[in-house]
């Protein structure tokens, strides 16, 4: 829910005069229990769902996040959750707003009737290992309002795989790629050699012995000779998603 949405609400009637400007506010601040302060306004100044990190947090304080934070706008996510996670959220929330993206370890809560794509991502893998960092990407790509083509397990170990992937999602005019990759970590650079928009390389913590935790490919797509492709952390498809989601909805904002 970014600012505009909040004005569209109080348009609407959905909320009163008072809680519009605290969302506006940049210091609105809300105590969860005893484990959480939360900021209402975050998602309103950047433009990304707010996303709980479920990885470390006991089913429980994830079930009290939401259950709060959803009175305020319709979308929410909890990244790296379990099974465990997933029934306390459904504690909490009507189980029909309520999907889990499996391979992404994901929690999507969207209480939206009309889901309108209002931009385009494409993300490609290198191997079929990468892709629950690509799905979640994904997900959080499509939450924020983007329609999104994939391609797995097109990596330059047979290099001819993948450009009949890449050149439809050109065609279909993505506005930026996300490629996601472990091992040596080249892929990105070779997609962002041959295309002219941007690309996120995503490193995944996939491989053997030295550098096979991920390090190996960060550092090759840190050492890029293509201008055009950025990088975020090991196995952040989270990052990945909401920048390439960012990066197509700004494209297209002034596309009727």
């Amino acid at each position: 829910m970014n600012a505009r949405d909040v004005l569209e609400r109080f348009k609407r009637g959905e909320i009163g005069l008072d809680r519009a400007e605290q969302l506006l506010k940049l210091d609105f601040l809300e105590v969860i229990g005893e484990h959480t302060i939360f900021d209402h306004a975050r998602e309103a100044r950047r433009g990304i769902p707010e996303i709980i990190f479920g990885e470390t947090k006991s089913p429980q304080v994830v079930a009290d996040i939401v259950g709060r934070v959803l009175s305020d706008r319709e979308v929410i996510l909890v990244s790296r959750a379990s099974p465990e996670h997933l029934v306390a959220v459904k504690s909490v929330v009507d189980g029909e707003t309520v999907r889990y993206v499996e391979r992404a370890k994901m929690i999507v809560v969207d209480k939206r009737r009309e889901r309108v794509a209002k931009g385009m991502v494409g993300i490609l893998t290198a191997g079929s290992s990468d892709i629950a960092v690509a799905e979640e990407a994904k997900a959080v790509a499509e939450a924020m309002g983007c329609q999104v083509v994939t391609s797995y397990d097109v990596g330059v170990a047979a290099l001819h795989r993948f450009m009949g992937p890449l050149m439809k999602m050109i065609d279909a005019g993505v506005d930026v790629l996300v490629v996601v990759a472990g091992m040596e970590g080249a892929l990105p650079t070779v997609v962002s050699g041959l295309t002219d928009v941007p690309v996120i390389g995503v490193p995944t913590s996939v491989g053997y012995g030295y550098g096979g935790k991920g390090e190996a490919a960060l550092m090759g797509m840190l050492q890029t000779c293509s201008p055009g492709l950025v990088v975020v952390n090991i196995d952040n498809g989270v990052a990945a998603g909401a920048t390439a989601a960012l990066i197509s909805l700004r494209c297209r904002r002034h596309v009727q």
